[in-house]
């Protein structure tokens, strides 16, 4: 078997005609090298953050070190959770939010979970054909526009969730993002260069240039971001809740925003919206039992099935990184992300959706038995592919002492949404309606499809990657995990899962670890630079898989608890270095 993540010399054996001949020893003394030389492109210690008391991961470090202050102050997992995310709205604005949404899961220490859905929707004029001009599909209009404006879920969804479980009194745990929006932040170097790319894009919308910009020229790091309207608008929310953004000056404000820029989204949308309670999606994997968000989000069925597939092959440490396993992995990816484009949609238009079958050990068998061990599946272009989502997405993992986990992933669908700031209000607005399929009945090689689970329509949900997961074993939580990155969220997440449970890594060590994704169309495996060695690529090309490097994939925010040390490890993925783990 060939590594994953190291460039092993040319002579490296391998018989072409039997690609699994390697001897183990050869495979785990590479396996033993990689993680000890770090042969990644993020180079540094594999010793995740530990601490006794609880945790706070965050793609920010502001944000969780206001999170870690809650749970000092007494505070619970979903306390810490919602004053992180309202933090992350004013320090991460790419995908940090008020104008966006997501899904949060949450499970007691005592065992029971739940999930809360705060999806955004689809205003009450929309239509299928609402991307089209003249009959013609428009992506402008689809991703864009102010039609690609979805109604916003956070302010509700994180409310909700407090309202059933926190501890700290709701205005205690929005005025930490109410100052640091007042009095401001000192911009990191990594929101320098990610401000400085997005402003030719904000040159439309006056207000985004006024906010993040100085007259038009870019911040530099180390200057300080001060947002004056979004103070106002989370003062708003931290004294009224919910009302303080659907109705009043706030909702107002997008009203006219939404008016003046020729989308459909009204006051009457925003005083309409609900966020949503649902049952969990759960699987068991090798006496695990899996905890994951259901539809509206694909993300919990797909690794369920993906890690149902996978039960029914023995993996271990010898095997992390091989050409067999990341051709075992790949398979059942490609199945599940067809499986994903087919039947998933936002549920409540959706009633008939084959959840179970999908979820079932039976279903998984028989996807196991249609993959070939040394030849890849070819993704038909005549059946499933889709648009690719975008990777700016954020997630945060939260651990109380009393053992209260939750695991957020919210979103403005693209880097900084529509980048459309709302005038007046301070923050900017998702262009989530981008998550609905183009146009009814289109299929076409460039990603767009056009089944009925996921057509734009009245008050509907459009069908998320965001993927926020928990791993138990009788009764004792073992993992919290999530990431952004659009579609590839899934297989982040899935990835961590693996790494941990089936190839012993630590919480740091399942985080740095290469990644690789495949999603049916395009029909490709998708992988990070310098994260499969040559020999690895060879074998898999002659296999017959198509390959492609990227730089990196998500920004995996996990936490795990030492089964046996009882030690909290939190690791924060330094592929995005303003990530931070804050333990106490």
């Amino acid at each position: 078997m060939t590594g994953m993540g190291g460039n092993p010399p040319s002579s490296y054996p391998c018989n072409p005609c039997n690609p699994w001949s390697i001897s183990k020893s050869v495979a785990v003394v590479l396996i033993i090298l990689f993680l000890l030389s770090g042969a990644l492109s993020i180079m540094g210690a594999t010793a995740p953050e530990r601490a006794r008391q609880g945790m706070v991961v965050a793609q920010e470090r502001l944000a969780a070190e206001v999170g870690l202050a809650v749970l000092k102050d007494g505070g619970n997992a979903v306390d810490a959770a919602v004053a992180s995310a309202f933090a992350l709205a004013v320090t991460y604005p790419a995908a940090g939010n008020i104008g966006g949404g997501g899904f949060l899961l949450h499970r007691s220490g005592k065992g029971s979970a739940v999930a809360y859905d705060f999806r955004e929707k689809a205003p009450a004029k929309a239509l299928p054909t609402l991307f089209l001009v003249d009959g013609k599909y428009d992506p402008n209009r689809h991703h864009a526009s102010h039609l690609a404006v979805g109604v916003p879920g956070t302010v509700a969804g994180l409310h909700l969730a407090w309202s059933r479980h926190g501890r700290l009194p709701w205005k205690r745990l929005v005025i930490p993002a109410v100052r640091l929006a007042k009095e401001g932040f000192a911009i990191s170097p990594a929101l320098a260069d990610s401000l400085r790319r997005e402003l030719p894009r904000m040159k439309a919308y006056p207000a985004s240039l006024a906010q993040f910009s100085k007259s038009g020229n870019p911040y530099e790091a180390g200057e300080i971001l001060r947002q004056k309207d979004l103070a106002r608008s989370l003062n708003r929310i931290a004294k009224e809740g919910p009302k303080g953004f659907y109705d009043g000056e706030t909702a107002a404000l997008i009203a006219r925003e939404m008016q003046r820029g020729g989308g459909v989204l009204t006051l009457e949308d925003l005083r309409a919206y609900e966020a949503k309670i649902r049952v969990p999606v759960t699987g068991s994997y090798r006496g695990f039992e899996i905890v994951s968000m259901p539809p509206p989000s694909s993300g919990g069925i797909a690794i369920v099935e993906i890690l149902n597939i996978l039960e029914g092959w023995e993996l271990g440490p010898q095997d992390f990184g091989s050409a067999r396993t990341i051709h075992r992995m790949t398979e059942a990816m490609r199945r599940a992300f067809s499986d994903r484009a087919q039947f998933l949609g936002d549920p409540d238009s959706n009633p008939e959706m084959p959840v179970e079958k999908l979820l079932s050990k039976s279903y998984a068998n028989s996807l196991r038995n249609s993959i070939s061990q040394n030849k890849a599946s070819v993704s038909s272009t005549n059946t499933f592919s889709w648009r690719n989502e975008s990777p700016q997405t954020t997630h945060l993992s939260v651990l109380d002492r009393e053992g209260n986990a939750a695991s957020l992933t919210f979103t403005l669908e693209d880097s900084y949404g529509s980048r459309i700031v709302v005038p007046g209000a301070g923050f900017l607005l998702n262009n989530e309606m981008g998550d609905f399929n183009a146009e009814p009945g289109r299929t076409d090689v460039t990603g767009l499809i056009g089944t009925p689970p996921n057509m734009a329509a009245p008050g509907k949900r459009m069908l998320s990657s965001m993927s926020p997961t928990m791993v138990t074993r009788e009764g004792k939580l073992l993992l919290i995990t999530g990431s952004p990155g659009g579609r590839t969220i899934i297989n982040t997440v899935l990835e961590t899962i693996v790494n941990t449970l089936d190839f012993g890594m630590n919480a740091q060590e399942a985080v740095d670890a290469p990644r690789f994704h495949h999603q049916w169309l395009p029909d490709q495996i998708v992988y990070e630079l310098n994260g499969l060695s040559p020999d690895t690529l060879r074998i898999l090309e002659t296999m017959g898989h198509k390959t492609k490097a990227v730089r990196s994939q998500g920004a995996a925010q996990v936490i795990r608890v030492d089964p046996k040390t009882g030690w909290i490890e939190g690791a924060a993925d330094r592929r995005d270095p303003d990530s931070a783990a804050r333990g106490w």
